[in-house]
């Protein structure tokens, strides 16, 4: 009886790669009193591997949090697991706004003490006793009272990239952080204001709502099914956005696009920016912004510690990061000293955003011989195929280039490619594209199409 994932991210996203079929990114949670939290957990790795379902699935005797990957022809089967628990039927699952089939590689089921790690003791409130749920158009329109304060209970790496306009935005590092230093803040209008609160997908809320509510804040309102509910609600009824800017998720995507607004900026050089990346070095991992010009000059690093590391030999890269704990550092952009563009702001301010019709208008040019076109995702060593995600449209017959500190630059011509499986002439932006290499590359490798 397997309970394990068996295959490796990069096995995995050949597999998807070759099966070619469309996968569904969502989320849901549910707050219930579960007696056997292992053995519940081992029921749905049983049920969800069997249908393919991937993601990162937290359960406790609190309840259940999930983000996972779904194939969408599974769709059914997979909600059909869930209506086997009284507490999860009909139970709402918000459906990304974005999709991207490689969202998660694994299926990672653990049992932790809480669902969400919120530093609460329940013991001691009424967990139970939460604030008013309330739609999209609620939701703007008591936004618009001006007896509203609206917070964002998200952290700092999150809301820096997209929040609600005039949302105070912590700059903490964890939830349980921002608990406290809201309550502080808002001590004195507690009884009169409304206290309007809103997170990713509404989880982070529920315990909050309750928090405030104990604590003696008398008109608590929360944001129902989060920022991604929030987007489906809005487009489906016509609604005026009033969040700005882009989502963060915790998967391969790392965000997805809400408005084209970006009020963000480049960690390394400052221009506006939203992309979120990791750098390129395994041994440091370190979540910050990145655009598209220092990608390049820096290789997808954050420092130029990171950039000499990743061109030393793989296997010394391997020998210096053995025993380093890198999880402290993913989720702590702009703490690093050698980010020179990181972000210093009060838990009251505002950050304005720099409006643009189009997210491409503020990236610079690349040199007039080449233009950058794609990233290197994975390289299959038993098959020799190199997959890229492409970022601007390529065709067979195109002469590129691809460029790496351990690849150096090698230089080739389209003579196929495949997406989503299946064989075709052109790549366009967005898709996962493959084809056959007689060289290695590596992770973060640029691939720049060459104009004569």
């Amino acid at each position: 009886m397997q309970l394990y994932n068996t295959l490796s991210a990069e096995e995995r996203a050949e597999l998807i790669e070759q099966a070619g079929e469309n996968r569904l990114t969502l989320s849901f949670y549910a707050y219930a009193k579960i007696e056997d939290p292992q053995q519940f957990r081992d029921d749905l790795f049983l049920a969800w591997n069997a249908l393919d379902a991937l993601g990162r699935i937290y359960v406790a005797h609190e309840g259940i949090n999930a983000q996972m990957s779904v194939p969408a022809s599974k769709f059914d089967e997979f909600r059909a697991t869930l209506e086997e628990y009284d507490f999860m039927r009909g139970i709402r699952l918000n459906v990304a706004v974005e999709h991207d089939d490689l969202s998660f590689l694994k299926l990672t089921v653990k049992v932790r003490n809480k669902i969400v790690a919120d530093g609460l003791n329940d013991d001691t409130f009424d967990v139970t006793n939460k604030g008013i749920h309330l739609k999209a158009k609620e939701f703007n329109e008591l936004l618009a009272d001006p007896n509203t304060v609206v917070v964002d209970f998200r952290n700092h790496y999150e809301s820096e990239v997209g929040h609600f306009v005039g949302a105070i935005t912590p700059d903490v590092d964890t939830f349980r952080e921002s608990l406290p230093i809201i309550k502080e803040q808002l001590e004195e209008i507690k009884e009169e204001k409304n206290l309007l609160m809103y997170c990713t997908g509404g989880i982070r809320c529920e315990k909050a709502s309750a928090y405030f509510k104990h604590h003696g804040f008398k008109n608590v309102y929360q944001l129902e099914g989060g920022i991604i509910e929030y987007t489906r609600q809005v487009k489906a009824e016509g609604l005026e956005s009033k969040f700005i800017g882009k989502n963060f998720v915790f998967d391969h995507r790392l965000g997805e696009r809400i408005t084209d607004d970006v009020i963000a900026n480049c960690h390394q050089c400052g221009k506006p920016c939203d992309t979120h990346v990791n750098c390129a070095n395994e041994a440091c991992h370190l979540l910050f912004i990145q655009c598209d010009e220092c990608a390049e000059k820096m290789h997808g690093c954050c420092s130029d510690h990171c950039l000499e590391v990743i061109q030393l030999p793989e296997e010394e890269q391997k020998r210096l990061r053995q025993g380093v704990q890198k999880g402290n550092l993913i989720f702590k952009k702009g703490r690093s000293e050698s980010l020179q563009f990181q972000k210093e702001r009060n838990v009251f301010e505002e950050i304005k955003a720099v409006k643009v019709s189009t997210v491409t208008q503020i990236r610079k040019k690349q040199a007039e011989k080449k233009i950058l076109v794609g990233v290197a995702q994975h390289y299959f060593t038993k098959v020799s195929v190199g997959q890229f995600e492409i970022n601007k449209e390529i065709k067979v017959g195109d002469k590129i280039a691809i460029v790496g500190p351990t690849t150096g630059d090698e230089r080739l011509t389209i003579e196929k490619m495949m997406v989503n499986g299946t064989e075709v002439k052109e790549a366009k932006e967005g898709d996962r594209m493959t084809m056959e290499l007689n060289f290695r590359i590596r992770k973060n490798d640029q691939v720049y199409k060459i104009i004569d």
